[in-house]
């Protein structure tokens, strides 16, 4: 499947879009603005942005306003951490958002006895009504929306029912495509990240499985989290990336 974010598309046949992370404070505009531009000149057809409160989100508009009076149209992503709500307001102001299905858990932790069928859909039906909001944002502005699995911050819900595994982590990216397809909102990338790169590829081979069975195919974002500096970074980034691109997955 094709997906929109900004000026250009990934999936369905598009060329693969190489991006990378800003590691700027995100409130220093000019600091910022300048790293982005240095990615797009080295580069990047997208830059990701760290976006963890209501200040940062805001201050996304400022940053993409300079860079396009600068001449720079690539698309930016909000890298949302902790509070689903910031997603909503980054949603308005930038191409792309990043959200966690981790951070959207609801309830106190349970022990893994404890979660019955009748608390699972409970659960389920919270995340789906603070997801619409999410939607209908995205959709209004044409925002892009990744859901992006981390390996280390999985959901209370899945641990206890799949424990830390690339079978929890594909599961939590699964239900977080069902609601949107329940929803109609396909404009859809999902990601798999973990610093340990066997589980990132067995994370997100059982994951584009999953999508083959149920009869979806959104485009795959691919890295390997915290790989590290310099030659070990590039190294398991390399290994973790081009197996599962050799496979013509991402």
């Amino acid at each position: 499947m094709k997906v929109r974010i900004g000026n250009v598309h990934i999936g369905g046949g598009s060329s693969i879009l190489i991006q990378s992370m800003t590691n700027t404070p995100t409130l220093d505009t000019g600091k910022t603005v300048e790293q982005c531009i240095r990615l797009f000149d080295a580069g990047a057809g997208m830059v990701r942005i760290t976006t963890r409160n209501r200040e940062e989100a805001e201050n996304l508009a400022n940053i993409r306003h300079i860079l396009r009076e600068r001449g720079y149209h690539q698309p930016l992503c909000a890298d949302v951490h902790f509070n689903p709500a910031v997603a909503e307001i980054a949603a308005r102001l930038v191409e792309k958002v990043r959200i966690n299905p981790g951070n959207y858990g609801t309830g106190r932790p349970l022990s893994p006895e404890a979660y019955t069928d009748e608390i699972c859909r409970e659960e389920l039906e919270n995340i789906r009504k603070n997801l619409r909001s999410l939607l209908t944002i995205c959709r209004e502005h044409g925002t892009a929306l990744r859901i992006g699995v981390n390996h280390g911050s999985l959901s209370a819900r899945i641990m206890a029912l799949y424990g830390d595994t690339p079978e929890g982590m594909a599961e939590s990216a699964m239900e977080f495509i069902r609601i949107c397809r329940t929803e109609n909102f396909h404009n859809l990338v999902v990601s798999m990240k973990a610093s340990n790169v066997r589980i990132m590829v067995y994370a997100t081979r059982l994951v584009v499985q999953k999508m083959k069975t149920e009869g979806s195919a959104y485009p795959v974002h691919l890295g390997v989290t915290e790989a590290g500096e310099g030659e070990d970074g590039r190294i398991r980034s390399a290994a973790g990336i081009g197996t599962l691109l050799a496979e013509g997955i991402g």
